[in-house]
């Protein structure tokens, strides 16, 4: 196999905002519809809920043109926003909007996702950020999806931006995940051993009828069903475009890192899902500010400093990938904090003011465009 290009897509879904009240508001689908005077048809679509637009970028060559991309997406879905008077923002739960009081856009594939998951798919409100890693070929594309999901709670405590729900401070630092974990085939996959293995699986379930199609399955990385790449869906969507580019450059790396282990007869050892999710549960509580299990030494190890060595581990694939500056941005967002912690921040600042806490999500989400 030729070495791949690893090439990027990057997919943000964002809220819809009604800049007085802060609700989430339904844009009746004007969003997109204005946006597809601008876009091609797939850059911008609707979402299960009218008070969510979903941006995508198309086949980016490298993280500068993920960057470009990105950034002028954003800008672009900001300002027709703004043209029908509402506000964009990025996070991954809204901290007080309701979702039985948000429509629900008409279209047969949604109706019939309501049909089957009735209250689990009403209550489905959140937002995230999907990073696409271009591999053609579907066997090492397995073989990868089964050494990046150890990474995984990793890449999820840095992207976590959920600590509101419906008015309450949840206590987690991303309470998406658990919001999503009430739909099924999503969370860790499961270790496959081929591609065979991993398709008869999903061949079962279709012919059995619990999917129509392997769009259904919704884990937090897959093998996209229709693309020819590694999708990681783990991400809470970050408040900053700046933080969208670092995590997809680091999942990048990660790939582009176990590929040239793998072509040199090298591996990274793989765990049991059962293992991986005790740490995917530590990320979503504790976010960056808690411990990971390190497996290998079969002991708790602070978050940061297994972030740290995750940068040092795929160092020496950055220069190849054009990427360095951008993973660069991690060492910043390990000071900063997390959109959660500068949430919680504002929230405790405010003397609890869950209105200012949304103005400064709108705030975040235009910052470095």
């Amino acid at each position: 196999m030729q070495n791949p290009k690893f090439t990027l897509g990057i997919e943000e879904e964002f809220q819809v905002i009604d800049p007085q009240t802060r609700e989430l508001r339904s844009h009746e689908q004007r969003l997109v519809e204005d946006g597809k005077q601008i876009l091609k048809n797939d850059q911008i679509k609707a979402e299960m809920h009218q008070a969510v637009v979903e941006v995508g970028t198309n086949i980016c060559q490298d993280i500068q043109d993920a960057r470009r991309q990105v950034t002028e997406l954003r800008r672009i879905v900001i300002d027709i926003a703004a043209q029908s008077g509402l506000a964009i923002g990025a996070a991954a739960t809204h901290p007080f909007s309701m979702g039985q009081q948000q429509l629900i856009t008409p279209h047969p594939r949604y109706e019939e996702i309501l049909n089957e998951m009735q209250e689990a798919a009403r209550s489905n409100l959140i937002f995230g950020l999907h990073v696409h890693v271009g591999i053609d070929d579907r066997d090492t594309a397995v073989k990868l999806m089964n050494s990046v999901r150890y990474f995984l709670p990793h890449l999820y405590a840095l992207s976590t931006n959920s600590p509101f729900w419906e008015g309450r401070n949840t206590g987690f630092k991303s309470f998406r995940s658990k919001i999503f974990d009430k739909f099924p085939r999503t969370g860790i996959p499961d270790y496959y051993a081929s591609a065979t293995e991993h398709d008869n699986y999903i061949n079962t379930l279709i012919k059995t009828n619990c999917i129509d199609n392997a769009k259904k399955i919704w884990w937090d990385v897959r093998v996209h069903p229709f693309f020819k790449t590694i999708e990681f869906r783990i991400f809470d969507i970050p408040m900053r475009a700046d933080e969208t580019i670092a995590l997809a450059a680091l999942s990048q790396a990660i790939i582009a890192k176990l590929y040239k282990l793998m072509t040199h007869n090298l591996d990274f050892r793989t765990y049991h899902r059962s293992l991986i999710n005790e740490n995917k549960w530590r990320a979503s509580r504790y976010g960056i500010h808690g411990k990971l299990i390190d497996f290998g030494k079969q002991e708790e190890v602070d978050t940061r400093l297994l972030i740290y060595e995750l940068l040092f581990f795929v160092d020496d694939v950055l220069d190849d990938l054009g990427s360095r500056h951008e993973i660069n941005y991690i060492y910043q967002m390990l000071d900063q904090g997390t959109g959660a912690d500068r949430q919680l921040a504002v929230y405790e600042q405010s003397g609890g003011n869950l209105r200012a806490v949304v103005d400064y999500i709108i705030s975040e989400t235009q910052h470095g465009l």
